[in-house]
C-alpha cells in the first residue's frame, strides 16, 4: 500500500519520516509513504493516474483548495473550512478531509488549552481557516489581525458556517494580539517578529504555526516570559496521527512517530 504527500515545493517535508516511523511501529509491512512534487494545475492529472495500491494522500501548499475538486465527496467539516489537506481512497473515489483543524485542537490540547473565551489570529491564509474551525471547537471568539484588510473579508464565510464571532483588526494593533487567552500566528516566516517586543505578562498560550527556523522571534519571547508555547511541529504531528488512521485504519503510534519527528 502507498501513501505520499504531494505539494510544490514538497522536498522539504518531514511527512515521510513520520508516517513511515509510524508504519514501522504498527508493523504494517509493505506500507510506503513518499513525497510527490506537484503543483494545482498537475493535481486532477496525477490524482487520476494512481492506482488501487494507493490509500491515501496528504496535500501542501498550494494544493488544499483545489482538492476539494478532485474529490468525489468532501467532508463536511473540510467544506465549512474551504479546505481539505487530506485525500483518502475509498470505494466510490476520493474523500476529502481536513486533519489540519483537528490537529490544531490536539496541539492546543496538549498546551492546556481546554476552552477559551478569545482567540487572536494573526493571519488570514489557508492555515487562518484552520485556525477558525479550531476556535469553534473551543468555543472561543476571534480577533484576526491582517495585513490585507479584505483578508478578513474573506475568512468571514468560514466563521459563519462554523458560528465563529470574528472580529477584524488592523495589522497595525497586531500588538494587541497578546492580551488574549490564545494567540495563533498563521503568518509567514518574518512577518511577525516585530511582535516579539509585545506584552506577554499575560502568559498566553502562542501557538506559531512555522517550525522552520525555530524557535521564531515571536516564540522565543514568548517563552522567556514564561507563555506555554505550540510550534508547527506539534501540528504537523497530530495532523498526520489523524491521516495515519484514516489512510490504515489502524491506532497510531503517537509516540513512535512523535520521536521520527523531533
Amino acid at each position: 500500500m502507498r501513501a505520499a504527500v504531494l505539494g510544490s515545493p514538497v522536498s522539504h517535508s518531514r511527512s515521510p519520516a513520520i508516517h513511515n516511523a509510524g508504519y514501522a511501529a504498527a508493523s504494517l509491512a509493505g506500507w510506503e509513504y513518499t513525497a510527490i512534487e506537484c503543483d494545482e494545475a498537475g493535481l486532477p492529472g496525477l490524482v487520476e493516474s494512481l492506482g488501487p495500491e494507493w490509500a491515501g494522500l496528504s496535500l501542501t501548499m498550494p494544493l488544499k483548495e483545489v482538492a476539494l475538486a478532485v474529490a468525489g465527496l468532501v467532508d463536511p467539516f473540510a467544506a465549512a473550512i474551504g479546505a481539505a489537506n487530506t485525500l483518502v481512497r475509498r470505494p466510490y473515489g476520493w474523500h476529502a478531509y481536513n486533519t489540519d483543524a483537528p490537529g490544531m485542537v490536539r496541539a492546543l490540547l496538549e498546551a492546556g488549552v481546554a476552552r477559551t473565551p478569545r482567540l487572536a489570529l494573526l493571519g488570514a491564509g489557508g492555515t487562518a481557516r484552520a485556525a477558525i474551525a479550531a476556535a469553534a471547537s473551543l468555543a472561543a471568539d476571534v480577533t484576526v489581525y491582517t495585513r490585507r484588510p479584505a483578508a478578513a473579508d474573506e475568512l468571514r464565510p468560514v466563521a459563519e458556517a462554523l458560528d465563529v464571532e470574528l472580529t477584524a483588526a488592523p495589522w497595525s494593533a497586531a500588538a494587541e494580539a497578546t492580551t488574549a487567552p490564545v494567540v495563533i500566528s498563521t503568518v509567514p516566516k518574518g512577518a511577525a517578529d516585530h511582535l516579539a517586543t509585545a506584552d506577554f505578562s499575560g502568559r498566553p498560550v502562542v501557538f506559531d504555526a512555522i517550525y522552520d527556523p525555530w524557535p521564531t522571534p515571536l516564540a522565543a519571547a514568548a517563552q522567556a516570559a514564561g507563555c506555554p508555547i505550540v510550534s508547527g511541529l506539534d501540528l504537523l504531528l497530530w495532523q498526520a496521527v489523524d491521516q495515519f488512521e484514516l489512510f490504515t485504519s489502524a491506532k497510531a503510534p503517537v509516540a513512535a512517530m512523535r520521536a521520527a519527528l523531533r
